[in-house]
């Protein structure tokens, strides 16, 4: 072991009979010589991870870039021109494919996109056999931070971060709600003194006393009801970790602050969602609670697989559309331009944030970008559709295309992913999508 603590070490102890961790305080034995970064990182920010996920795919042949490798070496393509004022700071990824067997449209490549695993299906109901790519990280880097991830949805509060088979993270569907959960009572910026609700502590016994109870319980019951009750014994110490977290100073980051306060509620305007407008509310409230250091981890479902959401100026449901409009498919074209948009404004946002004297919020991220198919039409799971915002603390080339000759694993980026956020994995996934190497053409 070290003989200092580094910006990753954690105090231990037990609260209520289970081990909980708190993350440290940036210490001066952390800092370079400067005290301006902590030593061995690029800027002295943590890594930052987001998946912005829409279903349904898009058009290959309108997606791909042109050119390959850097700079003025490739242009973005029709389906990209909105990430023009980001490119800069943008790495395209094309020609990967995804290795499990493609036997459930749609659900395959779900899976063995975000998981690396093929999926479960027992009778109409399918699911992940491991975790998604975003609980990955966050069971490594969430302890540090008062929300281990954070899962929002612009379609309806569905999203599909998965812990493991049968265990899905319900994703928030009001930006209003979640902004009150963030940044309303309880909430501290930095430099304020924090204000301590006095009911934390009746919460805690609470909790104390359900976390016995859960204990007894599991030891009487068979394999399958104990399995069930370690993932709500897991929930029980991360709501105690959060109360724990609510107790201490903010973190002293300054570009901390209040997002804008969004609408009450986003009702459908002549049948249509409010797709834009909920969309760049959550957005913003992503951009502070990263800011902030609430949390290292979020998923922005757009729209899920399957989904018939009906978008500004389409005449049908987008699945519908994929399968049924004839042609090139202007419709089915013109909604994976409008996903691009909100992700491009999530980007600009993140970029818009200084973090450090030189760099943005967005340096310190690694905002991925996907979907569960390529070609929506015929549930391809070739020619995957993955872009990456931001450096991740100068992990990954910027301003890229990297275009893959023989289409290897999608799970290689996904691998690049979990050691761009700092996890030592020996392999991620499982069976087809099983892979222990990461992408290292796009890693600096």
């Amino acid at each position: 072991m070290s003989k200092y603590p580094t910006r990753r070490s954690v105090l231990r102890g037990l609260l209520a009979g289970s081990v909980v961790s708190v993350g440290l305080p940036p210490l001066e034995c952390m800092m370079n010589a400067q005290g301006t970064a902590y030593a061995g990182t690029a800027s002295g920010f943590p890594t930052r991870f987001g998946l912005v996920f829409w279903g349904n795919g898009n058009v290959p042949d309108l997606w791909t870039p042109t050119g390959e490798g850097f700079a003025d070496d490739w242009a973005l393509s029709e389906q990209l021109e909105a990430l023009a004022p980001i490119k800069h700071k943008l790495l395209a990824v094309s020609g990967m494919s995804v290795k499990v067997p493609n036997v459930l449209p749609h659900y395959s490549g779900l899976a063995g996109i975000l998981s690396c695993a093929p999926g479960i299906t027992t009778g109409d109901e399918s699911t992940m056999q491991v975790p998604s790519i975003d609980q990955i990280i966050a069971n490594e880097v969430g302890s540090q931070t008062l929300y281990g991830s954070l899962e929002v949805s612009v379609d309806g509060g569905i999203g599909n971060s998965h812990n493991g088979p049968h265990n899905v993270n319900p994703a928030e569907e009001s930006p209003h709600a979640l902004f009150e959960r963030l940044f309303g009572v309880g909430f501290t910026l930095p430099g304020d003194t924090p204000i301590i609700d006095p009911k934390i502590g009746l919460r805690r016994s609470i909790l104390d006393a359900v976390l016995n109870e859960t204990n007894a319980l599991s030891a009487r019951v068979g394999a399958a009801d104990k399995a069930r009750l370690e993932q709500h014994l897991d929930g029980i110490r991360s709501l105690e970790l959060r109360l724990a977290r609510m107790e201490e100073d903010p973190p002293n980051l300054a570009s901390c602050g209040y997002p804008t306060e969004p609408e009450a509620s986003y009702p459908e305007i002549d049948g249509r969602p409010q797709f834009s407008a909920k969309s760049r509310a959550f957005a913003d409230i992503l951009v502070m609670a990263y800011a902030c250091d609430q949390t290292r981890v979020a998923s922005n479902w757009l729209s899920r697989p399957v989904g018939n959401t009906l978008f500004p100026g389409a005449s049908a449901g987008h699945h519908n559309l994929t399968h049924d409009e004839p042609g090139d498919q202007p419709e089915v074209r013109a909604i994976v331009t409008q996903v691009i948009e909100e992700y491009s404004y999530f980007l600009q946002a993140l970029d818009a944030v200084p973090e450090g004297a030189d760099q943005t919020l967005l340096d310190h991220c690694a905002i991925l970008a996907t979907s569960e198919v390529s070609l929506g039409k015929t549930h391809s799971l070739d020619e995957m559709p993955l872009l990456i915002g931001g450096s991740a603390n100068g992990f990954f080339h910027q301003d890229m295309h990297y275009r893959s000759a023989g289409q290897e694993n999608a799970s290689q980026v996904m691998m690049s992913l979990t050691r761009a956020m700092g996890l030592s994995l020996a392999e991620i996934g499982a069976e087809e999508g099983l892979t222990s190497d990461s992408l290292a053409d796009i890693e600096v």
